[in-house]
């Protein structure tokens, strides 16, 4: 039996949705394979799935033939159609530990300082893979390579070789799962750990090196062999996720080596408290177990931003920078490391200014950042005693936990663009109706402002053919091309109306110049409540508003106010439309500042006639997140500033400090 279906999970079939799948096709006993462009792949095996490279958005079979063969193509064509499938083990918020460690070593993730703009001279430069800034003693780990017994068997040793290279894998698999049964993991860590652990046991390794084996070499030189030409497989794919899984292979290779010889890994459990990290790699599963809470960064030769270690490093808040190459046995002998986790550069024995700069940023960060932690779940208030909503702007749900772990209230900016963009084809509206929903759960009972597609020829998409425009900032966009494309436009605008019944769903039409406008998005909602309960399909109500960033919306405000819920002003263009001034322009930066006088003034206007009507009056620009502005726009009238999560305590802490 077969069956065709489009791939839903999120990024894909990677490492770690790749095993549950392999999971879920091993529960049922028929033969189960998966089709991609011609090319089949045992779905019973995560590294030949992996190697398939099914993508996000791509065509699939599903083939399957035994006796539950019914049961296990509805199974897994329903886990490929589900959005959230690659992400339930994925979205952990991140931990770092914030105590001071010993010494001047902190852990810390602070916006990049004016100061480290200018290159700093002798600093070896890496991928930025973990933001932060550490200093602490360098730790070098470089264990020695294994190398290959290059042993020729007799045939009467090749079974006793087999069964020495079963119980390696066996050995690996036992480790790995004592440390998934251990209460100090993050379900990230385990998750990666269990990714690992499949690939110990997978088909297309254990296949390779039996036979390997069997044409008489002894069982370490053909792990090694495999292991090779397995993760020579993955740098081959066109997917730089999948490429990062090449140092997996060779991490586990290595530990069934280690199993073989009889041999333990060098530890990580030494690593003083603070240190510096220093390998020409290391694999997922060494780190993934070592005493994270007493690293303070991580320098490595090997890896990426999507590798295992940058994973890991990013979920504890440990500052890394990867991909270093021959440069890190520059770093054996140094004593003391500085890395720069936001530009990925590495300084060997700081001193002067400097080592003066990174404690001065790191001890300035680190007492702030506590400092702000107190504001979390405060709830600013006017010194009239309105409520402030401060909320979060942001573009994915993989960055609901960073919004939620700030003590966002709500989401004053969800851009829809990302949704379309990362896809190879437009995003049906069951897709979207699952990301809206899921968006509106995690933070009911507070709004949460989902702004409708606001794309442009500047910034083009699949499946939406934009005409050639000298200025698209000023061209076919936001709800003009909505308006223009139902058949976009009404898919998003019923996934919004089925969303509504999971929360407290709000939306925000970008780029409104005319009152005609907002009718005619009101005139299509009705017709979509219409359509959805003619198939009685549940849905809910939301409220609609507008995105005040154009100069005539600022001037027609008064009547848009009528036609209106509420306001968000987006100071980042409207800055850039009242100063006519590209906001991407060097050359005339100095004229793109939500300071000027004009820029205010529209502000304030906006502000006045949003009052006056008794709607809210928010902002999702930039400028909502800035201390110094606050006070304006709340004497303005404004009730909610939506601005990035690493805003969000600062707002809070000026709003409290101004109504004390």
């Amino acid at each position: 039996m077969e069956r065709s279906t489009i791939v839903r999970v999120h990024e894909g079939l990677h490492a770690r949705p790749a095993t549950r799948f392999v999971k879920l096709a091993k529960s049922f006993e028929s033969e189960v394979e998966i089709i991609k462009n011609g090319k089949s792949a045992s779905a019973k095996s995560a590294v030949k799935l992996m190697l398939l490279a099914v993508k996000e958005n791509d065509e699939v079979t599903i083939r399957t033939k035994g006796a539950d063969e019914i049961e296990a193509v509805e199974a897994l064509v329903g886990y490929l159609e589900n959005p959230l499938a690659g992400l339930a083990e994925e979205q952990v918020p991140a931990e770092p530990d914030t105590a001071a460690a010993a010494g001047m070593t902190l852990k810390v993730e602070p916006a990049k300082p004016a100061a480290f703009e200018e290159e700093i001279a002798g600093a070896l430069k890496g991928v930025a893979a973990s933001e932060g800034y550490a200093v602490g003693a360098a730790f070098a780990h470089f264990p020695p390579e294994i190398k290959p017994e290059r042993r020729t068997l007799s045939v009467g040793d090749i079974n006793a070789e087999l069964a020495r290279f079963a119980d390696a894998v066996e050995a690996v698999q036992a480790r790995m799962n004592a440390s998934l049964a251990s209460d100090t993991l993050s379900a990230n860590d385990r998750g990666i750990i269990a990714a690992l652990r499949d690939i110990a046991a997978d088909d297309e390794l254990r296949d390779e090196v039996v036979a390997t084996i069997n044409t008489g070499s002894d069982a370490v030189t053909s792990v090694i062999s495999a292991a090779a030409r397995i993760a020579a497989q993955f740098g081959q794919v066109d997917d730089p996720y999948l490429n990062a899984r090449a140092d997996d292979v060779q991490a586990v290779g290595r530990q069934i080596c280690l199993a073989l010889l009889g041999q333990a890994d060098v530890s990580l459990d030494d690593i003083p408290e603070g240190a510096i990290l220093i390998a020409e790699d290391i694999g997922a599963w060494d780190l993934a177990r070592a005493p994270l809470k007493r690293i303070g960064g991580i320098v490595c030769g090997h890896g990426g931003a999507t590798s295992h270690i940058a994973i890991i490093a990013r979920a504890h808040g440990i500052p890394a920078v990867l991909g270093m190459g021959a440069q890190v046995h520059e770093l054996r002998l140094a004593r003391e490391i500085a890395l720069d986790g936001h530009r990925g550069h590495v300084i060997a024995n700081p001193e002067g200014a400097v080592l003066d700069r990174f404690r001065a940023r790191i001890d300035e960060a680190a007492r702030e950042r506590e400092a702000l932690k107190v504001f979390k779940d405060a709830t600013p208030r006017r010194a009239d005693g309105t409520v402030i909503e401060v909320a979060a702007n942001i573009g994915s749900l993989e960055e609901i936990d960073a919004a939620r772990d700030a003590g966002a209230m709500g989401v004053g900016l969800f851009r829809t663009e990302l949704l379309f963009m990362r896809h190879m084809h437009l995003p049906s509206e069951d897709m979207q109706a699952e990301t809206y929903a899921a968006l509106a759960k995690a933070f009911a009972p507070y709004p949460v402002i989902v702004r409708t597609l606001d794309i442009g020829g500047d910034k083009p998409i699949s499946g939406i053919e934009f005409p050639q425009e000298e200025n698209p900032f000023l061209g076919w966009r936001g709800i003009r091309m909505c308006l223009d494309r139902p058949d976009i436009f009404k898919p998003q605008l019923r996934a919004l109306l089925r969303a509504a019944v999971h929360g407290n769903v709000k939306v925000m039409l970008p780029m409104v110049a005319d009152v005609a406008e907002v009718r005619a998005t009101r005139a299509l909602i009705e017709t979509c409540k219409a359509e959805l309960a003619a198939e009685s399909v549940a849905f809910g109500e939301f409220q609609l508003g507008v995105m005040i960033e154009t100069p005539a919306a600022v001037l027609i405000a008064p009547a848009l106010a009528r036609e209106v819920a509420f306001f968000s002003i987006g100071t980042n263009d409207l800055t850039q439309y009242i100063m006519a001034a590209d906001r991407l322009n060097p050359t005339v930066a100095k004229l793109n500042d939500v300071t000027n006088v004009a820029v205010m003034s529209a502000i304030e206007m906006t502000a006045r006639a949003g009052v006056a009507a008794g709607i809210m009056v928010g902002m999702c620009g930039e400028a909502a997140g800035r201390p110094d502005l606050i006070p304006e726009f709340l004497r303005m009238g404004l009730t909610e500033l939506s601005m990035s999560p690493a805003s969000i305590q600062r707002a809070k802490k000026r709003i409290a400090e101004l109504s004390a």
